[in-house]
């Protein structure tokens, strides 16, 4: 999958309180390794693979675990809010 560093960020930035530690706890990985995930200070130890281009480049996700866990947690988070 390809997404923008941007995109990738701002998935990140969203993320309610707590959700990289509950993220990690739910995977069973270092809190370290999911903030890498989503563009830290070491992507090239993510697993994803940066490549230049527009909004901070484009980002080839190979494992889209994170991601999910990420996304569902938004959605949670967004149905929460709505109720």
């Amino acid at each position: 999958m390809y997404i923008t560093l941007e995109e990738l960020r701002d998935i990140k930035h969203r993320l309610p309180s707590g959700s990289i530690k509950k993220i990690a706890d739910d995977l069973k990985v270092d809190e370290q390794i999911v903030r890498n995930y989503f563009g830290a200070n070491h992507l090239e130890n993510s697993g994803n693979h940066l490549q230049a281009g527009p909004n901070g480049g484009i980002v080839l996700i190979d494992d889209e675990t994170i991601l999910n866990k990420a996304r569902q947690i938004l959605t949670e988070a967004d149905s929460a809010v709505s109720n």
